[in-house]
């Protein structure tokens, strides 16, 4: 069995590290890279960035942050926020990340998914997808809707689907991010992660919610992800990675842990 991977997560707006609720109300929480650095010694597994504004506002990557980032740590990272072409690709991973996250651009241009896998490999390949729960219809079977623009535009698109879709152009891993749950603390989105996870046959990280190291087990086994996406609890001090992960490895669930 594989070991499942505790990431934080960076939302940085300005070149600062920032927090919001779900996608609303965000405030400056600090330094991002100095954040990465702490993370990393903690022993998270990966961590990933993304430019909460850049696409909404159709600005350009964060590409010194993403310098200084990989200056600084010596984990996998992920980068996403701004990415819209191959070429955005290859500049945040000639910056120094190993992932690239598209979500609004693959919405828009589902093919930059496939392009990205083509020049970089499938496992460079990470797609976000915002999701609302907006009740079942004819449109929207699973209930679940693919929003972007950091929640701010409905597409009509079902989210198991898209999910599916996301996996057959050649993404190496889908991030899940439940905008109803996210910043809340109360728990992951376990229905919508098992029906994705359960979709497909890539990677699926559960993302937003987490409140205690209870969800983040949940996460894992209920809602059968590879991976538990963090922020808040982390961000604000309540508890460490490396509490995080011992409370996990207490319970069962395998975790690379530092001792």
């Amino acid at each position: 069995m594989l070991s499942k991977r505790i990431i934080p997560c960076l939302d940085v707006r300005d070149g600062r590290l920032t927090k919001g609720v779900k996608f609303l109300d965000n405030v400056d929480i600090g330094d991002p890279v100095e954040t990465a650095k702490a993370y990393y010694e903690q022993g998270a597994d990966e961590i990933v960035f993304y430019d909460i504004t850049a696409s909404s506002e159709g600005r350009g990557i964060m590409l010194k942050v993403v310098e200084k980032v990989a200056s600084q740590i010596f984990i996998p990272f992920s980068v996403g926020g701004g990415i819209s072409t191959v070429d955005d690709m290859r500049a945040v991973l000639l910056a120094g990340a190993e992932k690239v996250s598209v979500n609004s651009a693959a919405v828009k241009n589902p093919d930059i998914i496939s392009q990205g896998a083509a020049a970089f490999g499938a496992q460079c390949v990470v797609v976000g997808m915002d999701v609302l729960k907006v009740g079942v219809s004819e449109l929207i079977p699973s209930g679940y809707e693919i929003v972007i623009h950091g929640g701010r535009k409905k597409m009509g698109l079902d989210a198991i689907e898209w999910a599916k879709t996301v996996e057959a152009l050649g993404a190496g891993e889908i991030c899940v991010n439940s905008i109803d749950a996210d910043g809340t603390k109360d728990g992951y989105e376990l229905t919508l992660t098992r029906l994705i996870s359960e979709a497909v046959t890539i990677p699926v990280i559960a993302s937003g919610g987490a409140g205690s190291p209870q969800h983040m087990v949940d996460a894992v086994t209920e809602g059968k992800a590879s991976a538990a996406l963090i922020a808040s609890i982390v961000h604000y001090g309540e508890y460490s990675i490396t509490q995080l992960k011992e409370y996990m490895h207490g319970k069962g669930v395998k975790t690379r842990m530092v001792w």
